[in-house]
């Protein structure tokens, strides 16, 4: 179900939403609201972990952005579905391996995040 390419990184062509987590991703800060980002009833996972609700995922969010230093370097996205965006990106950062390419698949609910996959992409 993966899309063959994906369109060159454009985030103003992204719902609102998903800019708001990508950006919370680069600033130095690494703030992010979750509550006005994530669906009360939200789904992560990240590295093969599930976390569910807000505050959950505002717990995940806290401890990967005082665990590591890294920055994110967006480079394609795709719309898989009408309420699903696919964005491929790369890591860099003091995290184990240094580098990492990874999708984050954002499925919405109105307009807010109900459910965020990331995941290193498909091997070829």
């Amino acid at each position: 179900m993966s899309p063959t390419r994906f369109d060159p990184y454009e985030p103003d062509l992204l719902p609102a939403v998903v800019r708001r987590y990508l950006e919370s991703q680069r600033n130095s800060t690494r703030e992010l609201p979750a509550d006005t980002v994530f669906t009360t009833d939200a789904r992560v996972v990240d590295e093969d972990t599930e976390y569910l609700g807000s505050a959950t995922i505002r717990e995940w969010w806290t401890k990967s952005a005082n665990q590591y230093t890294y920055t994110l370097d967006c480079i394609g996205q795709a719309r898989t579905a009408d309420d699903t965006w696919l964005v491929a990106g790369h890591l860099e950062g003091n995290f184990p391996g240094g580098q990492a390419d990874l999708w984050c698949r954002f499925r919405l609910d109105g307009n807010k995040v109900c459910d965020l996959l990331i995941e290193p992409p498909p091997a070829r």
